[in-house]
Parts: C-alpha cells; structure tokens; sequence
C-alpha cells in the first residue's frame, strides 16, 4: 500500500499535519511536556492563554479570581457591595447555633464545617434521631456565585434555600411555625435582629436573609491560583502549572467547571444515577419533571476542592485520584438490562460531554497536583 503522503497533495498532506496532537500541543514532545514552553505560554495576560477545549454547546466562562461577597440577588437588594456587618453578624449566629433544629443539638455549621470549605468529611451526614438522607452536604466556599441551589436546583436564591435543611425532617425537623418564637425567646436574638433591621421582630422572612447574608461572605481563602492568575506566574510548581494546562486543554474540565468558582451551575448525569439500585438518586428529574434530567446534578465548585471531601451528590469519592481515574476512564455508562429497561424513558443517559480522556499516568498526577492548588 502507498504512504499517505504519496497518495496526497502536498498541500493535504501540510493541512492533515496542523490538525495532529502534536501540532495542536506545541508545548508536547516525544518525551512528555516541555514545562519551560508552558511557562511562556501562561507568561501572557489570561486573556491570552490557549483556549480552552470545550464539549458541547461551547458556551464557557473564562477563569478568574473571586470577587468579593455579593449583594443579595433578592428584592429588596443590599445597600452595598458587602454584607451589612449588623446583618452578618446576625447570619453566622443563626448559622452556628443548634436552636435552629428541632433537638437543639444540630447547626447549619454542623454540616457546612468553616474548616472544611463549609462541607462535611462524612459522606451523608447524620441528621436529626441519627437519620441519614441521601445526599452529600455540599461546600459552600463561593456559594453566592451559585444559582439554583442544591443539588437539584430545586431553590432559586439563597434565601429560598435557607429554611429547607431547618424543616426537613432527615435534617433538622425543626417546625417552621415555631422557630421565630423559639429565637425571640433566647437571649440577645432581639437585639441581634433589632441591629439588623431596625427592630426586633423576629421573622422567617429576616431568618432566611440573615442566613442568605453570612453564606454570601463564604469566599475561599485565597489561594496560589488566585495569584496565579493576578499575574504572579511563579505561584504554581511545574507539576500544577502542567495540571493547570491539561485542565484547559486534553481533559476538558472548563466543559463544566469554569467562571471564578469553577462551575457551571448547569446540571449533568455523570453516570452516578444507581438506577434500580440501593442508592438510586433521579436528581434534577425530581424538580424538573423532564426526562432529560434524570439522574443530573448540579456541577460544584472546584474551589478549596481537596478539602471538601467526600466528594459527588451521594459522598461516594473518598479520593480525588480515585475521581480521576473514573473520568479519565470517561464516567459510567449504564446500559439496559433487558427490553423494559431500553423502553423506559427515564434510564439516565450518562452526558455527552464525558468521554475517555487517554491521561497519562504523570498527567493525571499534574491534573490533581492542580486541584489541590485551588
């Protein structure tokens, strides 16, 4: 059989070498990767970076520091960019006091440990009598760049979010009826209120932007990404700036996790769904009553990631390398078992957006060097 090249036009011949790997990657080589060539490339502003390699739709946003805490997103809106101190006061009370829960013994904070990234090291944490739902409590660093909230989206705001582990009855089973009256009797809670917002009512209404308030001051502590990005180029090691390139490029995590948090807050079935199984979870189906979103959850953040684990909706990650391996592998697809299965219109189809990634050993160990930089 001829080669190639003299089957082909010289010119055909050119164009089909531009398209290769290798020319796609200058910084590649025979040996592996040419680290001082990555240096250059990222010496650049960010704007100049290489482009990210994007599934789907290609719709993305570009990498940044975070900002400072929010305003409420909510009517009426905050006075200021920042959090009312009297106001944020108030929500890390309410955040930290187990009076919010029917037994007096559970916080927000019980779940959402400040140490943590404001998640939990259990992968479901125990509610009240010792219950245990199904989902993992999920970080809260940079929460107030997400929208919907939970794992399913079912809430719209922070606030609309707040009152719903304080009433669920696996979680803290505290009646809603009875809670301003449980915290207007406890001492200091009128006065807290009355600095807030100008007198001392105790209301649901003020509970939940209180709460909404202080998770909205929850920005990460920044890190040698963050100064990475501001320009500072010697702030990640060769192993983390190469993590920080495949990130980009060969493994395509910016098909989801990108912005400043490093999330879409869009929704994808990562071939987790255990359908008919113990631990079968139809995520965002269970909101949104569309069989498209069987089995979808909402993409986290990557911020402060190595220490929120356990990690996933359902905890089932104790490693990140172990993470890695399964999307380098390009996630779970589950496949019909029989013919009622293939004509059920709520089997989860794993997104399309996964496939394998071929990630090198050493990559792989780049890739999770820079997750641990975040």
């Amino acid at each position: 059989m001829r080669r190639l090249r003299d089957m082909l036009p010289v010119a055909a011949v050119l164009m089909l070498l531009a398209a290769s790997p290798a020319a796609a990657e200058p910084c590649a080589n025979a040996s592996g990767w040419d680290v001082s060539c990555l240096r250059r490339l990222y010496a650049a502003p960010l704007a100049a970076w290489p482009a990210p390699r994007i599934e789907g739709d290609g719709g993305y946003r570009e990498m940044a520091p975070l900002s400072p805490p929010l305003p409420a997103s909510s009517s009426p809106p905050a006075p200021a960019d920042t959090v009312p101190e009297p106001l944020r006061q108030l929500g890390s009370r309410l955040f930290f006091d187990p009076a919010l829960s029917a037994s007096d013994a559970i916080a927000c904070a019980s779940c959402h440990r400040p140490d943590h990234a404001f998640a939990d090291t259990q992968a479901i944490s125990p509610g009240h009598d010792g219950r245990r739902g199904r989902r993992n409590a999920p970080a809260l660093v940079g929460v107030a760049h997400a929208a919907p909230l939970f794992w399913d989206g079912r809430a719209p705001t922070l606030e609309a979010q707040a009152l719903g582990p304080i009433a669920d009855a696996d979680e803290m089973a505290m009646p809603l009826d009875r809670l301003p009256g449980k915290l207007a009797a406890l001492p200091g809670y009128r006065e807290h209120f009355a600095a807030a917002f100008g007198d001392g009512e105790v209301t649901l209404a003020r509970i939940q932007s209180a709460l909404a308030a202080y998770q909205r001051t929850l920005v990460p502590v920044p890190t040698r990404f963050d100064d990475f990005l501001r320009g500072r180029t010697d702030a990640l090691d060769d192993r983390e700036l190469l993590g920080l390139h495949l990130f980009r490029t060969k493994a395509r995590c910016m098909s989801c996790h990108n912005g400043p948090t490093l999330a879409d807050n869009r929704f994808h079935n990562l071939g987790l769904t255990y359908y008919g199984r113990q631990r079968e979870d139809l995520g965002r189906y269970r909101v949104s009553a569309d069989p498209a979103d069987v089995g979808a959850f909402r993409t986290p953040t990557l911020r402060s990631v190595a220490q929120s684990g356990p990690w996933m909706h359902n905890g089932v990650f104790s490693s990140l390398r172990g993470i890695l391996n399964l999307y380098n592998a390009g996630m779970p697809r589950p496949r019909p078992a029989n013919a009622a299965q293939a004509a059920d219109p709520l089997f989860p189809q794993t997104s399309r957006l996964l496939r394998p990634l071929e990630l090198r050993a050493d990559e792989l160990q780049a890739l999770e060097a820079f997750l641990r930089a975040l």
